[in-house]
């Protein structure tokens, strides 16, 4: 819980102008003494999400390694969603760098990290290894070995890489300070999203619109922080590890997005961007009548979602339907605002897919909704949107469908824009189910 004078604070901060948006110029402090800084948890995510995708990369620069990388998942680890499911060295790898740099810099907060890997791997003789990070690059190297089925140079190459100090943060944080009880944070990790994408490595797809359909652009790190007490969501990073590569060297680069909503503090890292994007919006709302809008809704889709869906979004967006590979990449689209709207309706997105963007959002203003509890409500009776929460499981599910967004969801940046694609869309679909 928080005491009476973190409310008085962030008072006195919103009185000044500073609470309601990122001032980078400006040094935000909230204190107490049972807290670490917020703001210093945020910055070791995004260096130990840098150093994650610098593994991704480096697992990528060899192809005959990489096939060494490969375990297809089993039994309740398996996403339904696909026919063949992976889970390879890398997302592992991934995870326990996490977990583990986390814990030696926050005490505890390792225990409370939590994501779609199992750290269990088995290697090509049947050996079932767990994988954690040793003291030193020689015995990480040497665990490695025994996954790797005896390949050291393999072994040595990934363990000098995991073991390799990043110096990563964002300047725009370096003058912010807002603590917050650290046994109140909770993280959801999703290592490597879009696995397959990444197994396949395409690298020549072309953009539509700024909007990968597939290839190594779609994967993402995906760490999001959530309050465990409320489940809502309170940081989010996305690494894009894949974003450009050199045509003379092969090697690519990255890029980092992050997010931190609390107490009515509300930074971002595309806050510029966002800021004139946010300055046309007020105008269209003030002075514009949806008709007279200057672009019709855009949504970006998964290429598995139902025919309805997608007839009516037809009608509400009109040619501004994306499909895209990976929940992390569609979810990026709606934080880089290349389109309004990410849509799904089905349950095989999680937790870990969801809270990094879902906190990036609410800090910039917008947000991540139980789709089917949004159809289903009457915005009449003034029900606010139905959120999605971090916090608990599904009643009665087992394996990852414990931690299903079970509703669907739509990611969204502006909440009036999002009040009227709903009523497009309920209308829309209820014009096609009287059809059928």
């Amino acid at each position: 819980m928080v005491g009476k004078g973190w409310k008085g604070t962030n008072q006195l901060l919103r009185a000044e102008g500073l609470a309601s948006g990122c001032q980078c110029d400006q040094q935000l402090l909230l204190t107490d003494k049972r807290g670490s800084a917020m703001s210093e948890v945020l910055r070791e995510l995004l260096r130990v999400s840098e150093k994650a995708a610098n593994i991704a990369r480096a697992c990528r620069q060899q192809e005959a390694l990489f096939q060494l990388l490969i375990e297809e998942k089993k039994g309740g680890e398996k996403n339904k969603k696909f026919a063949v499911d992976f889970k390879t060295l890398a997302d592992v790898l991934v995870q326990e760098v996490i977990k583990q740099n986390m814990e030696s810099k926050f005490p505890g907060l390792g225990k409370k990290i939590f994501g779609e890997e199992s750290n269990e791997f088995t290697n090509d003789l049947g050996e079932k290894i767990t994988m954690e990070l040793c003291p030193t690059e020689e015995e990480t190297a040497e665990l490695l070995s025994k996954v790797l089925s005896g390949n050291k140079l393999a072994s040595k190459a990934l363990a000098k890489v995991v073991h390799q100090d990043i110096a990563f943060t964002d300047p725009s944080l370096d003058s912010i300070e807002i603590n917050i009880p650290q046994d109140i944070l909770g993280i959801w990790v999703d290592p490597i999203d879009s696995t397959y994408q990444y197994i396949k490595g395409s690298a020549d797809i072309k953009p539509n619109q700024g909007i990968f359909p597939s290839g190594l652009q779609c994967v993402t790190i995906l760490i999001g922080v959530y309050d465990i007490q409320t489940g809502v969501p309170l940081m989010g990073v996305i690494n894009q590890p894949f974003v450009s590569q050199d045509a003379n060297t092969l090697r690519w680069k990255g890029q980092c997005y992050w997010g931190l909503s609390y107490l009515g503090t509300n930074i971002h890292s595309l806050q510029l961007a966002t800021s004139k994007r946010h300055d046309s919006d007020a105008q269209t709302e003030n002075g514009s009548s949806e008709a007279e809008f200057s672009h019709p809704f855009s949504a970006v889709i998964s290429t598995s979602e139902k025919e309805t869906i997608k007839a009516a979004l037809s009608c509400v967006c009109g040619d501004g339907i994306f499909p895209a590979a990976g929940a992390g990449y569609k979810s990026l689209c709606v934080v880089q605002g290349l389109v309004d709207i990410y849509i799904f309706s089905e349950d095989t997105t999680f937790k870990w897919d969801s809270c990094a963007a879902h906190a990036i959002l609410r800090a910039m203003g917008g947000g991540m909704v139980d789709m089917k509890g949004c159809l289903g409500r009457n915005p009449e009776m003034g029900l606010d949107l139905p959120q999605l929460l971090y916090h608990v499981e599904n009643e009665g599910a087992a394996g990852v469908d414990r931690w299903a967004n079970k509703g669907g969801l739509i990611a969204y940046r502006s909440r009036k824009r999002l009040e009227t694609f709903l009523s497009l869309l309920i209308q829309n679909l209820a014009s096609s189910e009287t059809q059928t």
